[in-house]
């Protein structure tokens, strides 16, 4: 067997150990996210009592708690179940890089060109980004949605965007695969948090939970974005000019394109709106979840909808 399709093979192996990886991860941050908090026997229900001597003009409605709020000790295997997630998703994300790398040693080139390969390398940049926030700060709330994200999104190029190791087309056999590709992936990585985490703000009641407060989860999504937009505003750039050296153009109104700068305005309208209008909470969320749908239909839905100069990039490959 020729050593290109061994490490092919190996590249598919990894994939499936990431997945079920990342699926292991994901309940031990459930069951720390379920269990590994100190929880309320009852919400205490606020009931106005009048009080005040009697007199009608006198007396007033003072909120007084309705039931005693009892905290209940979380088990102490809860705690190592969370890290035990911690540690599979690590080793997942290894086996995600393996499978990246080891599928560009057999191709010979940069690992994503096609829709299989983008959304792989997609998939180890936002559990990249959850890791790495989570060395600066704690995060693990976050764990059990980021892992179901990523196994999802490998189990969908693996059961409906694969395809076999080969060459791409002549356009694709670029330097600049490398620069813009890069730049998407590693961007969409960091959105793709933020809009996990932005789905959390919206979930999240205004009483109990388990998740932090909403301002907490606000703060994570942006700065993730933060970060993300100039990213994404390079590989905007870099796909115009690497355009000009492939077609003779910076700019051709083709569908991918389109949707990259709609994309682009649409986190640009989130950031500006923060920024110029105050604007903060859920108004600030839901314009940042706009995005990130734009987001996901510029990376999976146009090259399943449309058909164009990016064509060459679908799930037939």
């Amino acid at each position: 067997m020729p050593a290109e399709q061994q490490l092919a093979e190996v590249s598919d192996l990894f994939v499936v150990a990431a997945v079920l990886l990342y699926l292991f991860s994901m309940i031990g941050f459930a069951l720390e996210l379920a269990f590994g908090h100190s929880r309320a026997d009852a919400v205490a229900a606020k009931r106005p009592v009048a009080v005040g001597g009697g007199s009608s003009d006198a007396s007033s409605d003072v909120m007084e708690p309705a039931s005693v709020v009892k905290a209940v000790e979380p088990p102490g295997w809860a705690p190592k179940a969370g890290w035990a997630g911690m540690v599979l998703g690590w080793v997942g994300w290894v086996a995600n890089l393996g499978a990246i790398v080891t599928r560009g040693l057999a191709v010979d080139r940069w690992p994503w060109g096609n829709m299989y390969e983008f959304v792989v390398a997609i998939c180890c940049a936002a559990v990249g980004a959850f890791l790495a926030t989570q060395l600066r700060q704690n995060v693990r709330y976050l764990g059990a949605f980021v892992m179901v994200t990523a196994t999802l999104g490998l189990g969908f190029s693996v059961k409906v965007l694969y395809t076999a190791a080969g060459p791409v087309v002549p356009a694709l056999n670029s330097y600049w695969v490398a620069i813009h590709v890069t730049a998407a992936i590693l961007s969409s990585g960091l959105f793709i948090l933020a809009g996990v985490t932005g789905i959390l703000y919206l979930i999240r009641g205004g009483g109990v939970s388990r998740l932090p407060a909403r301002a907490d989860l606000e703060r994570v999504a942006h700065r993730a974005i933060v970060f993300a937009f100039p990213v994404w505003t390079f590989a905007v750039i870099a796909g115009a000019l690497w355009a000009d050296k492939a077609w003779g153009r910076y700019w051709g109104w083709d569908p991918k394109e389109i949707w990259a700068f709609i994309t682009w305005v649409a986190y640009a309208a989130y950031l500006h709106a923060r920024v110029t209008a105050g604007w903060r909470g859920r108004a600030a969320t839901v314009v940042q979840l706009i995005a990130f749908g734009c987001l996901l239909f510029n990376l999976v839905g146009v090259n399943i909808f449309f058909s164009g100069l990016h064509s060459y990039a679908d799930v037939s490959g």
